[in-house]
Order: structure tokens, then C-alpha cells, then sequence
């Protein structure tokens, strides 16, 4: 890690510890979603950190957001599952496919965090087979009428600005696809009932209701019928997002373990000295690095410009899975007091199993990483 990168990394670690440890209990048993914290996290640059200078972002790599993510991750991991949301599908959907107007318009309020982004592809009949979406737009004229809904959608509610994936072809057929840009206060644009979850509490999920919303051409991004290409290449870039926010709750889960291992004493010495919780310690730390590898390859070929498609699949399966287990060993080791709420280890074992489920299924990312290697 350059000296460059550990600054931000460093950064981001003393706002985490300052502005979001002290609620993190509080957020979660509320289930709020503390948007005053993400115009802070903007005006620090941590909402638009990819996103060159010239439209208000931090111009910065793909190393650099995987360290900010990881260092969020590892006080609330709600938290940073809402900065990977925001910053790696909408603002980058509009930075990636939108012309230089559409680029003027809205980045600037995204990248600093102005305004809160949200980014609909999912809906309550088609999570992996988005391909086969019910959400409808038909032109007419110069505006194209949408109808519809998506599902668990991070800031569907607080949310300004909403990428949204739509069929504009028959069911099942190719290139069926067309994203736009729409905003809060369009007429027929609302949104549906919060989820209770699990985990990752603090972000905020809910349904997108579209009823007859009139959009203009102008906020269409890219070409008619190019949205699940779009939205495709989109996913490549949010698995490093996700792989991140799992290495942080990983990490995160893995210190405190690693901490209560050794204040805490049975048979008159600490029990990170007995063989059982020793291997599983050292199990952690192994997955840990292995996960940091593989999102740091993903990364750099994301830098690059090249395909990473694939190592982009295998970072966020293998960190996702691995999160998983680490979190579960973690609370292992508290023992009784890790089922409880006045120690970590329960809340990383919740909101672990989202990074399993979000962005492509365990599953999915096997199916990528099959046909890749396979072709």
C-alpha cells in the first residue's frame, strides 16, 4: 500500500471512529439512515471518490475507494454498503454512460455528496434474471412513459437521483434494455415500504414505484436498448465494492476476536493460547489476505481499463464468503457474549450475509467465473 493510499485509508478510519462509531447501536436498533452523514462523507470526498475533479469528484484509483470502503466497513458496515452504492452504480452508471451534458448536470451534485444517488435494477420478479424485468418505458414524443417498480433498492426513499434500468423490448428478447436518469419530484415517481432486515440496518432499502413517469429523452443514457449491457458492466465495478465492504467486516470482526482471544482467561491463561481458537484465528488471517489479494488484482486491472470481469467475480465471491465465516467464527469466540449487543461480534455476523446476496448472488459469481474460464 503506497503512502498515498494509507493517508486515505487513514482518512477515512478517524471520521469512522469520530462521526459514526459513537450511533452505530443506535442507527441500527432504529434502522435510520443518517443522510446528514453522507453530505459530511461528500464534503471529505468519499462520495464521488472515482469520479475525475472536473465534475466535482476526487479524481482518485480503484485502490484508494477499495481502502476507504475497507476502513468504513470496518466500524458500520451499513455505512459502507450505502458509500459503494452510491459511488459504484449510480454516480459511475452516469460517469461511464452519460454524454458530456448528462455528466455536467448530475455528477456534480453526487460526487460531493450534495445529493444522494440510487440505482434500480432489481425487482420483485426478477433478481438474477433481470433480463426478463416487467418495468416498462414507452416513447412518446420527445418523453418516454415509464411504468413499474424495483425492489430492495438502497436509498429509494432519501435518494435524489434514481438510475433505472427499463424494458424497451419484449420480454426475453436481446438488447431489451434502456437506463435513464430520474429524479425526485417527478410526477409518479414515489417510493414503497422501507425493509426490515437483518443487517445493514442503517442503509437504507425500499421499493421504487414508477406510475406513468414522464421522462425526457435527454435523460437517457446511452442508446435504446443498451441497458443490461450497461448495467452488466456496471456490476463488474460494484463487485469490487462489495469484496471491499466484505473485507472490512471481515477485518473489523476478525479484531475484535483477535482482541477478546487475548484479554479473555480461562484455565488461568488467555484462550487465544488454546490450539482451537489459535487455528481459527490464524484461519481469519489467512482468508483476509487471500480476499485483500484478489480485490487488489480486481482493482488494478479496473485502473487499467482492462476486462476484470472475471477476477472482479472471484474477489467479491471469495471476500463475501470468507466475510461470512470470519464473522461467524467471531462470534465463536465471544462465545455467550457474542450473542449479545453490548459486544461486535453479532452485528458483523448480520450484516455479513448481505455481501453473499447483493450485487450477483454467490452463486452468480460462479456462473460469471464458469463461462469465463470455460470460453
Amino acid at each position: 500500500m503506497s503512502n498515498e493510499i494509507k493517508m486515505f485509508a487513514e482518512t477515512a478510519r478517524e471520521f469512522a471512529e469520530k462521526n459514526i462509531r459513537p450511533h452505530i447501536m443506535e442507527w441500527d436498533e432504529s434502522q435510520t439512515f443518517p443522510v446528514e452523514l453522507f453530505h459530511q462523507l461528500g464534503e471529505m470526498g468519499f462520495m464521488g471518490i472515482v469520479v475525475p475533479e472536473q465534475y466535482g469528484g476526487s479524481g482518485l484509483g480503484y485502490h484508494e475507494y477499495v481502502a476507504i470502503l475497507d476502513e468504513i466497513s470496518q466500524v458500520d458496515p451499513s455505512i459502507g454498503l450505502s458509500v459503494a452504492a452510491h459511488n459504484s452504480l449510480c454516480t459511475n452508471h452516469i460517469y461511464e454512460f452519460g454524454n458530456e451534458e448528462q455528466r455536467m448536470k448530475w455528477l456534480p451534485q453526487l460526487a460531493t455528496g450534495k445529493v444522494i444517488g440510487a440505482w434500480g435494477l432489481t425487482e420483485h420478479n426478477t433478481g438474477s434474471d433481470s433480463g426478463g424485468m416487467s418495468t416498462t418505458a414507452v416513447k412518446d414524443g420527445d418523453e418516454w412513459v415509464i411504468n413499474g417498480a424495483k425492489n430492495f433498492i438502497t436509498h429509494a426513499i432519501s435518494g435524489d437521483i434514481a438510475v433505472v434500468m427499463t424494458r424497451t423490448g419484449e420480454k426475453g428478447a436481446k438488447n431489451n434494455s434502456t437506463a435513464f436518469v430520474l429524479e425526485k419530484g417527478m410526477p409518479g415517481f414515489t417510493s414503497g415500504k422501507k425493509e426490515n432486515k437483518l443487517g445493514m440496518r442503517a442503509s437504507e432499502t425500499a421499493e421504487l414505484i414508477f406510475d406513468n413517469v414522464r421522462v425526457p429523452d435527454s435523460h437517457r443514457l446511452g442508446e435504446v436498448g443498451e441497458g443490461f449491457k450497461q448495467a452488466m458492466k456496471i456490476l463488474d465495478g460494484g463487485r469490487i465494492s462489495i469484496a471491499a465492504l466484505s473485507l472490512g467486516i471481515a477485518k473489523g470482526a476478525y479484531k475484535a476476536a483477535l482482541k477478546y482471544a487475548k484479554e479473555r482467561n480461562q484455565f488461568g491463561q488467555p484462550i487465544a493460547n488454546f490450539q482451537a481458537i489459535n487455528f481459527m484465528l490464524a484461519d481469519m488471517a489467512t482468508e483476509i489476505d487471500a480476499a485483500e489479494l484478489l480485490i487488489n488484482k480486481a482493482a488494478t486491472l479496473k485502473n487499467a481499463k482492462q476486462k476484470m470481469t472475471k477476477e472482479g467475480a472471484m474477489a467479491k465471491l471469495y471476500a463475501s464468503e470468507a466475510c461470512v465465516r470470519i464473522a461467524n467464527n467471531a462470534v465463536q469466540i465471544f462465545g455467550g457474549y457474542g450473542y449479545t449487543k453490548d459486544f461486535p461480534a453479532e452485528k458483523y455476523y448480520r450484516d455479513s450475509k448481505l455481501c453473499t446476496i447483493g450485487e450477483g448472488t454467490s452463486e452468480i459469481q460462479k456462473l460469471v467465473i464458469g463461462r469465463a474460464i470455460t470460453q
